[in-house]
């Protein structure tokens, strides 16, 4: 029988080869997909703020299933490729700083549906470190949204599994009614990364 590592080698590669053959700019498309699936926190005509968006995997997902009637914003520290759908724009914005909530106000067609982070930060391989680290950048995205949200709106966000993972999902759940630990399909089963998804937005 095949080792787990050959197992995930091989899933990783068929995400890989399915993301090029859709045209999507990165197998992480498929972990936003799947999580819609099974929850529909992403509909047609929704707006949604797509946060640490680069390469735009995501987005393009989002794009997906917001339809034409739709609009996704991808904010990154880095610059994205322009995206040829018209609903679609593509910014430079840093997540932990206050002037973004203003950035991302003005070109929004009203108060979003939805915001997603993918954000992470340069892992150090040291691992409390790394943790941390993403807990502090899912905070930062959870402000924004909280910041940004219709009433009713969703909120889907990468963590790491760790010591503060229970504290944030603790916060999370101050502000939205529904709140679920979810691990996509095309995660890597190994890896500690999963996200947290939170809907119904209490204002």
């Amino acid at each position: 029988m095949p080792g787990s590592a050959w197992v995930n080698e091989r899933k990783n590669e068929f995400y890989y080869r399915k993301a090029k053959s859709e045209n999507l700019r990165s197998r992480a498309s498929f972990k936003l997909l799947q999580a819609v699936k099974k929850y529909p926190f992403i509909k047609p005509g929704y707006v949604v703020v797509d946060l640490g968006a680069a390469p735009g995997g995501w987005t393009l997902a989002a794009l997906r299933l917001v339809k034409d009637s739709g609009f996704v914003l991808a904010i990154d520290l880095k610059k994205i490729s322009p995206f040829e759908a018209p609903n679609a724009l593509a910014v430079v914005g840093d997540v932990t700083q206050k002037e973004t909530i203003y950035k991302i106000l003005q070109l929004l067609p009203h108060d979003p549906d939805v915001v997603i982070s993918d954000v992470a930060p340069n892992v150090s391989g040291i691992w409390e470190l790394d943790h941390a680290r993403q807990i502090d950048l899912a905070t930062q995205s959870l402000n924004i949204a909280i910041s940004l949200l219709r009433p009713g709106g969703n909120f889907f966000v990468k963590i790491f599994q760790g010591s503060m993972t229970n504290n944030f999902i603790k916060e999370v759940k101050r502000h939205f009614g529904f709140v679920k630990m979810v691990k996509p399909k095309a995660s890597r089963s190994k890896s500690a990364e999963m996200y947290v998804l939170g809907m119904n937005f209490r204002k």
